[in-house]
């Protein structure tokens, strides 16, 4: 250690302050047993001074200080004591230097991240409450008090939406037979998804994992309740299929029925497809079961796989049950971020309304790992991909029409940290809503609270004795459960009042404070028993790291406090013994605890209080709402042992409070019935304004065969609005104002509906020679490959074009390869592209222009041309119908303006509206100075807090940007083609780039093709596009099957890539 005099004087204060960092110790450990915890708190704090006290103030004994008040005094005197006790002093002084490295740098990094949160904090402030004025003028009109958001009774009604007071509960046979016979003529659809973990319906392996736990039970129990209500007809949970050798074989069954717990309550007739089921979609790894951070990158695969199944089952539901039209779900139900990602993207494509329960939140994740000071942002992210959760959270805040919470707390505290969320302007909102009064394009989703359910039939709550041995009616006692031994065997004296936990072994559910708060608290060791069901394990090491370190840690406690007959920690249980559990539990007049940090809900604490148990749980989350009704129990700070173990001992102690609570859970347990959930459930999303698909269909419409006569093609022309022209007459005038272009816009939609209905009238041959027969030929195709290369020049994309026209010239005469031109220029701008090198319009099946804001099909014809300068095309209305849902529209655009305005105040231009290539879902704007605009996701928090709902997109090269509905994009417009046409998913391949615009990443997931081309003529992307909120790995798996790179745009290479996905036939 020569040369390094500075560290050798903080080894010496280190080796100095043992003495007082083992008083600090003594302090700490013996003044909880003593229950003087105040006198063990003073003097801790006399402690800490005690450098101060000495005088000769030196940098080195600072930082002893700033160490021994800063972090926990007990772990840091340990770590001396064992580092002193080492006999060699070479190896003694070098565990030293490290250690003081190692204590350094911690709280080095502790106040960095700090610094750093507080200041994004700040700005944070600051951007909001500039929003929140914008929103505020937006809305200047005078608001009534509902309004002001300061009637609190009124947040409570409007946006919690708590259900009593309005309705009553369902606590009797008499409340359920008639509601079912209310309801029992409906016929409804829904579709649940939750996709990671391990879901089935019987013996569920809860704790195996961090992503199989209460989520899972409470999604399966839900759709098994759900297809026992009268009124529904279905109800899928879909989830992923998994055929991994480290699994049951049961997770890799496409289909499980879930049967009805108690069918015979329910009289509604069942049909051929009727009840609830677990659909499971093959997406990701076919042969591993991987956590849900890596599910990501293929979440755009189960959204394909998903489609295919809800509009297979529409239509089998339809010929059952919907005098052959298609039955549609009511709604599209997403549980936790990735699945609402998936809901949300479900729900645009099939115009369905989306409900979202998130069960936990990624920003309050995020918080309260900072809070720890342990990781950095970035590092958590690289863990957990917190931001791909965080966005995905507020994409359903987007989407959503109802947010389902279990407890009021999630949507004061934990919603209110979104950018897409704020409970006063959701107050005004909904106020002006219900006085018709515009709300100038803003949205907000209806929060509301239902706890979740349970199922109480099975449920016999046994009488206790004095002795506390249970009674069965007729006198005789049963037979022990198996479980009940595996218990007690742990127990020296298994007759005391057990206290029971029943948590995975995980951080934040803080088993390790209870376990220091019962082995310090002597009278309560003394009268209870401690169990600790912590899921199932075979070896520890073969555990997940996390969970494999807190159960050596609670394994180290046992020791330490001696604690050897008083606590038991099986190693395995089966789901179907935790009643069992819970029953012993109750036998021996014990008390279930939950001192989780954070409690979302708290399903656990209901099952208990069900089979008769008070609880001890923490303040923090749901179980203040459950306290609040079943009145059973005593609430605890999960940072105070102290408090834990007062209240555990209390309610062990006090026979007459222990009986209290029981019999008050008993008496309210029925408040979280399942037919009362799932009463509450359907109350609210009949609400709901219905949407689904608005054309119809005819029967041969999902067919695609390349038999289809022309006459039969040609039945769907009566139902469709794409008899649009498109004018290029504002070329020639110039710039209009805009409100007189959109009015144009408007009487030119007016005119093409009455066109199309005059139309209904005339002769198949009068429509094939207007139309000219092109576009219903994208049912015919086998394959449809999608242009979409958004990083190259004008010359370059118009010589790909041609060569793929050549790579795939036999496939292309022949009629089996269709082409669609996807692109962020508007109609227009394609024709101008197409025209000046020398490519026909009629050359492609369709066109996904303005970002997938528009789609439309070319036309040969110039028959019904309203003046000889209009496009050769026709737009798709059912597709505007499909993508309009919150949009803004004129109230949008006005802010877009105004946020314009202030980006050219510095004296330049940097943001120009651009009115020709504007459309009625797509503000388009001219970029001046790309380095003056903001990045995509600061400008998506921006319309976000003003409760704007839209899709903001940037060009490849930044000079353009596009605003378009919410749930618009281009891969959402290749499903829509699925939806109208038939055309499958996997038949398409999409040729890209090496980058591209901003939804470049929706592009490259999903069952279709995609053949990235690669080279030097690939643009680099404009810095607007740097500024991620997660990397491009977290959203797009690279190395799946269906994706290919070739080098260059040769007609020899692009041949090469079509034969390898099958498109084309190889030479022979």
């Amino acid at each position: 250690m020569a040369g390094n005099d500075w560290i050798n004087s903080y080894l010496e204060a280190i080796l100095d302050a043992g003495g007082a960092a083992g008083e600090i110790s003594a302090a700490a450990g013996g003044g909880a047993g003593e229950g003087d915890g105040a006198a063990a708190g003073e003097k801790r704090d006399k402690s800490s001074l005690m450098l101060r006290e000495r005088g000769r103030f030196s940098p080195a004994r600072y930082f002893v200080e700033e160490v021994i008040s800063g972090f926990d005094e007990t772990d840091l005197y340990k770590t001396w004591v064992r580092t002193a006790a080492m006999r060699s002093p070479q190896e003694r002084n070098t565990r030293l230097e490290n250690m003081s490295w190692r204590i350094w740098n911690l709280a080095r990094k502790k106040k960095q991240i700090e610094g750093e949160e507080a200041s994004r904090l700040a700005k944070q402030r600051l951007e909001l409450e500039k929003a929140r004025r914008y929103a505020a003028a937006d809305m200047s009109e005078d608001l009534s008090e509902g309004e002001k958001g300061e009637n609190i009774n009124e947040s409570s009604s409007i946006h919690d939406e708590s259900t009593r007071g309005r309705m009553p509960r369902i606590g009797s046979t008499d409340a359920i037979e008639a509601w079912a016979s209310q309801h029992k003529d409906k016929k409804l659809y829904i579709v649940l998804i939750s996709i990671h973990g391990l879901i089935r319906g019987e013996n569920m392996e809860l704790g195996r994992d961090s992503d199989t736990g209460g989520q899972v039970k409470y999604v399966v129990e839900l759709a098994r309740a759900l297809g026992s209500t009268p009124g529904v007809y279905r109800v899928d949970l879909l989830t992923r299929q998994i055929s991994a050798p480290d699994v049951d074989w049961s997770y890799g069954e496409p289909t499980e029925m879930l049967s009805p717990r108690n069918s015979e309550n329910f009289g509604h007739d069942m049909g051929e497809s009727s009840g609830a089921y677990i659909v499971r979609i093959p997406f990701g790894p076919r042969d591993k079961y991987i956590p849900k951070e890596h599910l990501w990158p293929h979440i755009q695969e189960f959204v394909d796989g998903a489609l295919v199944h809800i509009m297979q089952m529409s239509k089998v539901l339809g010929e059952q049950v919907g005098s052959g039209q298609p039955v549609w779900p009511v709604v599209i139900h997403g549980h936790y971020a990735d699945a609402g990602d998936s809901a949300a993207l479900l729900s645009g494509a099939l115009n369905v309304p989306m409900v979202f329960t998130g069960h936990s939140l990624g920003r309050d994740k995020l918080e309260q790992l900072l809070k720890q000071g342990r990781q950095t942002r970035d590092e958590i992210n690289t863990i957990y991909k917190i931001m791909r959760r965080i966005e995905a959270e507020e994409l359903c805040l987007d989407a959503s029409e109802i947010i389902i919470t279990s407890t009021r707390q999630e949507i004061e505290q934990q919603w209110g940290l979104y950018d897409g969320f704020d409970l006063t302007m959701a107050r005004k909102l909904r106020a002006r809503i219900k006085r018709g009064v515009s709300c100038y394009g803003r949205y907000m989703p209806r929060m509301i609270a239902i706890p979740p359910g349970m199922e109480f039939s099975h449920i016999v709550p046994h009488d206790v004795d004095q002795d506390g041995e249970e009674a069965n009616e007729d006198g005789s006692v049963s037979p022990d459960p198996p479980i009940w031994a595996d218990i007690m065997r742990f127990f020296s004296n298994p007759r005391k009042p057990m206290i029971l936990a029943l948590a995975r072994p995980d951080p934040k559910k803080n088993i390790t404070t209870l376990v220091k708060a019962f082995g310090e608290h002597r009278e309560l060791r003394n009268l209870a028993n401690l169990t600790l069901i912590m899921g199932n394990r075979d070896v520890i090491d073969e555990m997940s790291s996390t969970n494999s370190a807190v159960l050596t840690s609670i394994l180290k406690l046992i020791d330490k406090y001696d604690l050897y007959g008083q606590v038991a920690y099986p190693k395995h249980h089966k789901q179907s013994e935790v009643p069992d559990i819970y029953r012993l539990a109750a036998r021996t007049k014990g008390v279930f605890v939950n001192c989780a940090f954070i409690e979302p809900f708290g399903l656990t604490l209901i099952e208990a209080a069900a089979y008769g148990l008070p609880m001890v749980a923490t303040r923090n989350g749901g179980p203040v709402d459950i306290h609040r009704v079943l009145d059973n129990g005593i609430l605890v700070d999960p940072h105070n042992q102290d408090e834990i173990a007062e209240a555990l001992y209390k309610l062990v102690s006090d026979k007459q409070l222990w009986a209290q609570c029981r019999q008050n859970g008993l008496k309210n347990i029925h408040q979280f019935s399942w037919p009362e959930h799932c009463k509450n459930y359907l109350s609210r999303v009949g609400t709901l304004k219905p949407r689904h698909p608005r054309w119809q269909k005819s029967d041969d419409a999902t067919e695609v065969s390349e038999a289809d006569s022309p006459g039969d093609s040609l039945r769907d022309v009566h139902d469709i609005s794409l008899n649009l022209k498109l004018s290029l007459d504002s070329e020639k005038s110039g710039t209009k104002e805009n409100s007189v272009k959109r009015n144009l816009e408007d009487a030119v939609q007016k005119l093409s509906r009455g066109v199309s209905a005059s139309r209904k009238t005339q002769s198949v041959e009068n429509i094939e020679a207007s139309t000219g027969n092109k576009w219903p030929s994208l049912r015919r195709r086998k394959h449809i490959v999608v242009i979409a290369v958004d990083s190259v020049q004008d010359a370059n994309l118009v010589e790909i074009i041609k060569n793929i026209f050549v790579a795939s010239s036999n496939e292309r005469l022949s009629g089996v390869v269709g082409f669609v031109l996807s692109t962020s220029r508007a109609i227009s701008e394609i024709h101008s592209l197409l025209t000046s090198g020398g490519i026909e319009t009629t050359d492609f099946d369709a066109f996904i222009c303005n970002s997938g804001s528009d789609l439309c099909y070319p036309s040969s014809s110039s028959e019904d041309m309203l003046s000889p300068a209009e496009l050769p095309f026709m737009i798709d209305l059912d597709y505007h119908s499909q993508i309009e849902y919150r949009w803004g529209g004129e109230g949008l655009r006005k802010t877009l303006i105004r946020w314009a305005a202030e980006k050219n105040e510095s004296g330049q231009v940097v943001l120009v509206e651009d009115e020709e290539c504007s459309s009625t879902y797509c503000i388009s704007f001219r970029v001046k100075n790309a380095e003056a605009v903001p990045p995509v996701k600061e400008l998506r928090k921006t319309m976000r807090i003003q409760a704007l709902r839209c899709h903001v997109l940037y060009s490849h090269d930044g000079s353009k940007l596009n605003v378009i509905p919410v749930l618009a994009s281009r891969s959402q417009a290749l499903r829509y083609l699925y939806i109208r046409w038939g055309v499958e998913l996997s038949n398409m391949t999409v040729v890209v780039g090496e980058s591209g615009d901003t939804d470049y990443e929706g592009l490259l997931g999903g069952v279709h093709k995609t053949i990235i081309l690669k080279g030097s003529f690939n643009a680099v992307a404009n810095q607007v596009h740097a500024a991620r909120s997660y990397s491009l790995q977290d959203v797009v798996s690279f190395d799946k099957p269906g994706i290919t790179s070739v080098e260059g745009y040769g007609p020899d290479n692009l041949k090469s890539a079509l034969q390898q996905f099958g498109i084309l036939k190889d030479n022979v």
